[in-house]
């Protein structure tokens, strides 16, 4: 990389050192252009095969374009040449290109050449070598990729073709689903690896995510239909349930209006002929509120999966009224306006790809939805919704009124002159896309400027502000049955006593008990019928009784059942043991501060990771999460996604935190971070609070890069343990390693901690609790006990089952199967 005050010619140097980095990409780039340069475009192709290869090479193309498709082709055949190495990347490059080729023989061959749209199928491949080169390369070159970037480009490249060819259906569209689909088989053989490698499960960020790709897909396929030219995909017929926009035909135009009896037909038409920007927006209006709701489902939104489970729902009846009402003409008159659909033959029942795959999209992205529901849980804050629906309704009768006014006051403009009750008649065609209002058939039409932007103006006013609404409420969206209380709740925290874990009683998900006198809080959750805490109340110690005995008549009002957990002795002890039972379920592992020094042979582990982070180069950093860079987000998220995919199983919550956790002011965030800028670990940890003070800090996130620096856990804790001790604080938490203590059975009735000595052991292979604990051991700590107290050994079904919820979410049969292989897989 030259330097900022690098000369041309080292930078030329540079440049030249690139390229010759790789030579296949830059050869291919010149081969395309001869390709190109030298191709005859009055040639016609006589076979499949020379049909495939026609339509597969450049011709006829401007010089600009050809230039402009070189380079691309270079850029993208480099970076996945340099992701590959020139060998594996020949390999790949020829084999996707024939499978590309073989499939677009195939294609070409399957249609009949005397289709009515044959014609479109094959003109749509002119010219694709750029991109199926760039997207059969790339989906070989991503075997390489960390789990993250995999699993993303994946996504995009499956997601762009896919929904080409099912949409717009040419045979670029297949070339290109065909490359994608060689190289995602090819990349992983190359790399020595299997095709299909099981890998873990993604996180719960990453799911969200995927499960908003779907529907941007869905969103985003009927508009690639209607901009395609000829586009006849099988579910291409979907672009006429609102983006088939196009003006009328001319001539069209002039045979109906020259006659008195289709006078209605006529204005219709004329509104078709005359369609502009209101028009074009009316049209991709389901797609722009469906590319809204995706937004909010990427960011876990309950009200946007509430927004896309009735979208889907109401496209999904749409599609069957509309089309059932195509396919019965009696049902439609003047179904001649919609000329597009003559590519079609309705009448026939058993054409699918006009009937059944049209019905089965919102259908199977209605069941994504569903079936993906418990992954969206985030409420926005209390009275979003009706605060939306208010700014709604109050717009939508103001742009009414206006509308009527106005017409009314400008109803010269249109032609035939609008009454009072044709105007209200067409009030609600001016919300809904071109394609309804035709086929309703206007009874006026606008004829002036005035006219016709009060009369395309009103939708695109009003679904503007409704989608910049629903924009704004989700990117400022709260944790909704708490926002408020979460915030009472941290003051609180921050004026009292909290213990170690007391700082996760303010994340999202949790609800609050406050004690009459306003000064103390029980954090919980309720699942199932059981109210989980989160740790001890935050309460004084004086007033500690009185606030457990408060939660507990607060949960008999709302005949929930109470369970204490993660508490430590002196709330165990505040219950009576004859109606209360208790089991240890974690030992926390305290690190006192004051006077610390990693000395002596008990030490040697972290005395060598700090001695060693030295040596490499690799310094720990201080921040938190509004600090970061974009880079450094970036790479916090890699090392997560890449951390929860090697374990093999479900990312936890409740008292683990994730990436979501990290952004909290009050959370302080550590790097271990190389001279290159490259992140190998992070840990975050939370405030504790005693009398109003931070006197302590407490371990929650700690993940490290699978290939970094080896020792980045031990050096990282040691630094924080250094650093906080120099400021004055008196004790770091490591937090709790769950069911693994060396007195497990110590605490509790027998058959209970038996059966959790027996779950600890069994576990063990996939989560490490014990090993968890042995690595804390080498700070030697100071070890404190939690426990879980419950009314009754009846209700242990039960509250296991919250528990199990509260960590992993409601556990399905793909996450069960997961967990269970990873447990077989791991078992010595």
């Amino acid at each position: 990389m030259p330097t900022p005050g690098a000369t041309a010619t080292e930078r030329s140097h540079h440049r030249t050192r690139q390229l010759r980095r790789v030579p296949l990409a830059v050869a291919l780039a010149a081969v395309y252009l001869g390709a190109a340069i030298t191709a005859h475009p009055s040639r016609q192709p006589g076979s499949a095969w020379a049909s495939a290869v026609h339509a597969y090479l450049p011709s006829g193309v401007h010089l600009p374009s050809l230039l402009l498709g070189a380079v691309a082709l270079a850029v993208a055949a480099g970076w996945a040449e340099r992701r590959l190495g020139s060998a594996r990347f020949a390999i790949a490059l020829v084999g996707t290109q024939l499978v590309a080729l073989g499939a677009g023989t195939g294609f070409v061959a399957w249609i009949s050449p005397g289709a009515p749209h044959a014609e479109h199928l094959v003109a749509g491949g002119h010219g694709a070598v750029v991109s199926v080169v760039a997207c059969g390369t790339a989906a070989a070159a991503t075997a390489g990729l960390r789990v993250m970037w995999r699993r993303r480009l994946r996504t995009a490249l499956v997601a762009v073709v896919v929904v080409g060819a099912l949409y717009a259906g040419t045979l670029s569209d297949v070339l290109r689903l065909a490359t994608v689909v060689a190289g995602l088989i090819a990349g992983p053989l190359l790399q020595g690896r299997r095709p299909v490698r099981r890998v873990g499960p993604a996180t719960v960020h990453e799911r969200r995510v995927l499960v908003a790709v779907v529907l941007l897909a869905a969103a985003l396929g009927p508009v690639v239909a209607a901009l395609a030219p000829g586009a006849v995909g099988p579910l291409a017929v979907l672009r006429y349930l609102g983006t088939d926009w196009g003006p009328a035909d001319p001539a069209f135009l002039a045979a109906m209006c020259s006659e008195p009896a289709r006078i209605t037909e006529c204005a219709a038409a004329q509104l078709q002929h005359r369609a502009g920007l209101g028009a074009l927006f009316t049209a991709i209006l389901p797609s722009i509120l469906l590319a809204v709701l995706a937004h909010g489902l990427r960011r876990g939104l309950r009200m946007a999966w509430w927004g896309a489970v009735v979208a889907q729902g109401a496209l999904a009846a749409l599609t069957v009224v509309y089309l059932l009402g195509i396919v019965l003409p009696s049902r439609v008159p003047r179904t001649d306006l919609l000329q597009g659909l003559g590519t079609y033959d309705f009448t026939d029942y058993a054409q699918a790809k006009a009937l059944v795959l049209p019905l089965l999209v919102p259908l199977a992205v209605f069941a994504v939805l569903v079936g993906h529901r418990r992954l969206f849980r985030l409420r926005t804050v209390p009275g979003t919704g009706r605060k939306l629906l208010r700014r709604v309704l109050v717009l939508g009768a103001a742009l009414s009124a206006l509308y009527l006014v106005l017409g009314w006051w400008w109803r010269a403009g249109f032609e035939p002159t609008p009454g009072w009750g044709d105007l209200a008649e067409n009030l609600p065609e001016r919300f809904m896309p071109l394609v309804y209002a035709l086929h309703l058939g206007p009874e006026f039409v606008p004829v002036d400027v005035g006219t016709t932007l009060l009369f395309e103006g009103l939708g695109i006013v009003f679904w503007s502000a409704t989608a910049t609404w629903l924009l704004g409420a989700f990117l400022g969206h709260g944790s909704g049955e708490s926002a408020a209380d979460r915030l009472r709740a941290r003051d609180l925290l921050r004026r009292g006593n909290g213990g170690t874990l007391s700082w996760m009683g303010t994340w999202a998900g949790n609800s609050y008990w406050f004690a009459p006198d306003g000064r103390s809080f029980v954090a919980y959750r309720v699942i199932a019928g059981v109210a989980l805490t989160t740790s001890n109340p935050v309460a004084a110690d004086r007033d500690l009784e009185a606030v457990v005995t408060g939660f507990v008549r607060h949960c008999a009002e709302h005949e929930w059942m109470p369970c204490f957990y993660g508490v430590t002795e002196d709330v165990a002890a505040v219950l009576p043991t004859g109606s209360w039972s208790r089991l240890r379920i974690a030992t926390e592992t305290v690190l006192e501060l004051g006077q610390l020094e990693f000395r002596g042979k008990r030490f040697q582990d972290v005395r060598t990771a700090l001695n060693r982070a030295e040596r490499e180069g690799v310094r720990a950093v201080w921040t938190s999460y509004d600090q970061l860079s974009l880079g450094r987000r970036e790479q916090l998220l890699e090392i997560s996604e890449e951390w929860v995919a090697e374990q093999g199983l479900p990312e936890l919550g409740f008292t683990l935190g994730g990436i979501a956790e990290l952004d909290d002011p009050d959370v302080r965030i550590l790097l271990a971070v190389d001279e290159a800028g490259l992140v190998h670990a992070v840990t975050s940890w939370l405030p504790v609070y005693d009398d109003g003070k931070v006197t302590g800090w407490t371990l929650d996130f700690m993940r490290r890069r699978e290939d970094g620096f080896r020792s980045s856990m031990e050096f990282l804790i040691g630094t924080a343990a250094l650093t906080l001790q120099a400021q004055g604080y008196s004790f770091l938490s490591l937090s709790g390693a769950p069911l693994a203590s060396a007195d497990i059975g110590g605490a509790g009735p027998e058959p209970q901690q038996r059966f959790l000595g027996w779950l600890a052991a069994t576990l063990e292979p996939v989560y490490g609790f014990q090993s968890l604990l042995g690595f804390k051991k080498k700070f030697a700590p100071r070890f404190v006990p939690w426990f879980m107290v419950y009314p009754d050994a009846s209700t242990l079904p039960a509250i296991t089952a919250a528990i199990t919820v509260a960590y992993a979410g409601e556990v399905g049969w793909g996450t069960g199967w997961s967990v269970a292989r990873t447990l077989l897989a791991r078992r010595p």
